[in-house]
């Protein structure tokens, strides 16, 4: 059995995880929702498991490094900690419902990533560094956090819009939300803090300088700019809410393109396309 056989298995679950989420939301049927996030823990189980056979696959072929180097292996790390800090939010605030919007992030990512070469190669010479973990890994957990608020502020949208409706009073109080939307984008920021240093000191290391105005660099720093005065209105101009919730969204598009956009641009970090 090999790691792209578990990880086309896992697409499945997380379909059928998110299928189970909108049906429990809908029809506001605990069951379905209970039978949701059992799913969708086995999808996350499936996917680490898949994520680490692909390393041990590494390794056997000689080449020995973690799975975090192309788009289709970025894109399996990407809906394993999107799902599971989904599921960490759920368990400690009972709130079911968000994997109703963020199980489609898991599923779409592991889609798309089906389309991707899976083959592996080895490692061009400026990947090859003890950075790389540190890097990837750390700007990873930076877009789960934002993929999370992105969830949550589609949330809080859709309680402002119709908190009597039945979607909207399956949520938690937009307080709640509009709460936990900015916990998810401090976690975010502070793990994309850290993963631009860390690439700062790989590209030192690997080009002979900290920094190259390369696109994927420019992006990420635009994308950082965003969150950054998200944070700096709150904390100064006391913005909550709805503008919150935009700011989030708006900032997860950066996200995006700074991921996949960049990739179709010419710069060092052509690699990852």
């Amino acid at each position: 059995m090999t790691s792209s056989f578990v990880l086309s298995i896992v697409t499945f679950v997380y379909f059928g995880a998110m299928c189970l989420y909108w049906a429990g939301w809908v029809f506001h049927k605990p069951v379905l929702s209970r039978s949701a996030t059992l799913v969708a823990v086995v999808g996350v189980a499936g996917n680490l498991a898949g994520f680490g056979l692909r390393w041990w696959e590494s390794h056997q072929m000689g080449m020995g490094h973690i799975p975090l180097t192309n788009m289709y292996e970025s894109l399996v790390f990407f809906a394993m900690v999107t799902m599971a800090v989904s599921l960490v939010l759920e368990r400690q605030y009972r709130i079911r419902a968000l994997g109703a919007v963020v199980a489609p992030f898991a599923f779409l990512a592991m889609a798309y990533a089906s389309l991707k070469d899976a083959d592996q190669v080895p490692l061009v010479p400026a990947l090859q560094s003890n950075w790389l973990t540190a890097h990837v890994f750390t700007a990873f957990l930076g877009y789960a956090g934002f993929a999370a608020a992105t969830g949550l502020a589609v949330m809080y949208l859709l309680k402002k819009s119709g908190p009597d409706s039945g979607i909207g009073r399956s949520l938690p109080e937009a307080p709640v939300l509009d709460q936990l939307m900015y916990q998810n984008i401090l976690l975010g920021f502070l793990f994309l803090t850290v993963g631009i240093i860390t690439g700062a000191v790989w590209a030192n290391s690997a080009w002979g300088r900290y920094w190259s105005w390369d696109p994927k660099e420019t992006w990420s720093l635009i994308t950082w700019l965003i969150y950054a005065a998200l944070i700096h209105l709150r904390l100064v101009r006391g913005w909550m809410g709805k503008r919150t919730a935009i700011f989030a969204i708006v900032g997860f598009a950066a996200v995006l393109f700074t991921w996949f956009g960049v990739n179709y641009l010419s710069g060092l970090h052509s690699y990852a396309s």
